[in-house]
């Protein structure tokens, strides 16, 4: 057997990172609402398990940067409110990864993930249980804010997006307890859920104040648009977190092993295959932006303030993707930049 260690590959990003003037107004107060969760060493509710995160654990995540560089028009306000639920999704994935997926446990993760369904209730002032550990005090907490009156209308959508988040851990717990890795053909459908990429449209809307015209929507180019769009998100971040997923929490849901197996090569092989398809992905996406949706535009007969509208969106869409790649290529969280291959 040999070793071979090779460079991370770069991801392809043309579109330029810009920053939130509100940047600094976030560090701190992201901090005492992660703490007030129970998601941060300090908080002094009752709770039945040690805090998700160390205070240099969590400022090292640099989540309020991840907040600022995917959402540069946002106000204060919606800043804040994307800030909480990034950090939300990022406690649910390290708790789920050291209560669940680490210990194996998948009868645990069924009842803790049945018990998060129960708050992702659509209905505008909806009961929601008690929470009682950290993961369920966020989402409660956030059920309260998400939908202000310009967002009503994602009430339903984006709690079906969560849902499927969720969903998709035990899926993923399932798969690497049995050891099946997921064929190419299916993963990055999956990846989209398992991202919760179904929810990165309304962060978009929450910056802009903008929507894609309803007369588009649903055409099959913005489809493929938002697709692209998905897809570009959760697999990069499998080529980011490929260290951490794969040799620290023997995951077999990263994209590097699921073109290993579907394509029968080795995993010094299949990084620059992976990283193929994601660039790949992004080329769709812009492809479709500057050429094909043009053309929808002008056969749909959008007025000029749909059209004006439609561009903020877009713009909105590229400075997302553009604050992720940033995030994933310069995080300590997706440290460090070389990967060991075995063959």
């Amino acid at each position: 057997m040999t070793v071979r260690t090779v460079e991370l590959p770069q991801l392809w990003m043309p579109y330029p990172l810009r920053v939130n003037p509100y940047l600094s107004a976030l560090h701190e107060e992201s901090e005492s609402w992660a703490r007030k969760m129970g998601m941060l060493d300090g908080y002094e509710g009752p709770s039945a398990r040690r805090a998700i995160w160390t205070r240099p654990k969590f400022r090292a995540m640099t989540v309020d940067q991840l907040t600022a560089w995917t959402l540069p028009d946002a106000s204060l306000a919606g800043l804040r409110l994307n800030h909480r639920f990034n950090v939300w999704a990022l406690a649910w994935d390290d708790y789920f990864a050291s209560a669940f997926k680490q210990t194996g446990d998948l009868p645990g993760a069924l009842v803790f993930t049945a018990r998060l369904h129960a708050f992702l209730r659509p209905e505008h002032g909806a009961r929601l249980p008690e929470p009682t550990n950290a993961v369920e005090r966020g989402i409660a907490d956030l059920q309260q804010h998400l939908f202000p009156p310009s967002l009503a209308h994602w009430r339903n959508e984006f709690n079906r997006a969560l849902a499927r988040y969720i969903d998709a851990g035990v899926e993923e717990l399932a798969n690497s307890r049995s050891g099946r890795i997921p064929h190419l053909i299916d993963y990055a459908p999956f990846r989209r859920e398992s991202f919760a990429a179904y929810t990165a449209s309304y962060s978009v809307e929450l910056a802009t104040g903008t929507r894609i015209p309803e007369k588009i929507r649903h055409t099959r180019t913005v489809r493929a648009l938002l697709d692209a769009f998905m897809d570009f998100m959760g697999l990069a971040n499998d080529i980011a977190s490929y260290e951490r997923e794969v040799h620290e929490e023997h995951d077999v849901n990263n994209l590097v092993l699921v073109v290993g197996t579907s394509l029968g090569i080795s995993r010094h092989d299949a990084v620059p295959a992976a990283l193929n398809l994601v660039n790949a992905r992004l080329r769709d996406f812009e492809h479709l932006r500057q050429k094909d949706l043009p053309q929808l535009v002008r056969r749909s007969g959008l007025h000029h303030d749909e059209r004006a509208e439609l561009a903020t969106w877009l713009q909105g869409a590229c400075s997302f993707l553009s604050g992720l790649h940033a995030w994933y290529t310069g995080a300590p969280r997706y440290a460090p930049a070389d990967v060991s291959f075995q063959e």
